[in-house]
């Protein structure tokens, strides 16, 4: 049976960028639907019906919803090729507790810092910059998050990179000058065909940025 992949998904979405790069780690082929996060469709609705958001990974007609739960069941699906979890369980563990660290901190206080000003942008870049660094004394010397090889925290990180020249551009502020080591990390990523088709152009996300600060009347 021809396996029938979909993925609702919105081009700026850090989350849906995950579900890109675990596809095209593995790679498999599947169909790319933009979604209008204004006006979602039927099927998005249908698929998401608790949440209503993307991404959705749609396999044989049965959706998969939340990003770090698409890339554990691309990667329990399509074993056979470019492991994505640690096959220890401890180090399984380990990377499930960092993906879900990246979760809870990253997008929130990345958001705070376009669409705040003044003392509440600073508490957001301060407490931004020490949720890198803790990321980045996780990585220490490895070139991966999961030792020498591209894996499931990379995969759950890489695409706030994309986000990362509007977050600076906003905040008035150089991630590389605070976290050199995790820079450095994010471009070795992007050596990675899988991550830089992925991601896209950071002047373009900077340019969707400005547009969300008009449209929530930030200046």
């Amino acid at each position: 049976m021809a396996e029938e992949v979909v993925l609702l998904d919105f081009w700026p979405s850090p989350f849906g960028m995950r579900v890109r790069i675990a596809l095209a780690e593995k790679g498999i082929a599947y169909e790319y639907k933009e979604e209008d996060l204004r006006n979602k469709s039927p099927l998005l609705l249908e698929m998401n019906p608790v949440h209503k958001k993307i991404p959705v990974l749609i396999h044989n007609g049965k959706p998969v919803c939340e990003s770090l739960i698409e890339v554990q069941y691309i990667d329990e699906v399509w074993h056979d090729k470019s492991p994505l979890m640690p096959s220890d369980p401890y180090e399984r563990a380990q990377a499930r507790f960092w993906a879900d660290f990246v979760d809870k901190k990253i997008y929130d206080l990345g958001r705070k810092i376009w669409s705040t000003k003044g003392e509440e942008q600073e508490a957001a870049k301060k407490e931004f910059v020490e949720s890198l660094k803790l990321l980045e004394g996780e990585l220490g010397d490895k070139p991966f998050f999961g030792g020498e090889v591209f894996g499931f925290v990379d995969v759950a990180l890489v695409p706030y990179y994309s986000w990362f020249h509007a977050y600076e551009t906003c905040g008035d502020f150089s991630i590389e000058a605070e976290c050199p080591k995790l820079v450095a990390w994010a471009k070795r990523c992007m050596l990675r065909e899988s991550v830089s088709r992925s991601l896209p152009d950071p002047q373009k996300v900077h340019g969707f940025v400005l547009e969300l600060k008009k449209r929530f009347g930030v200046e």
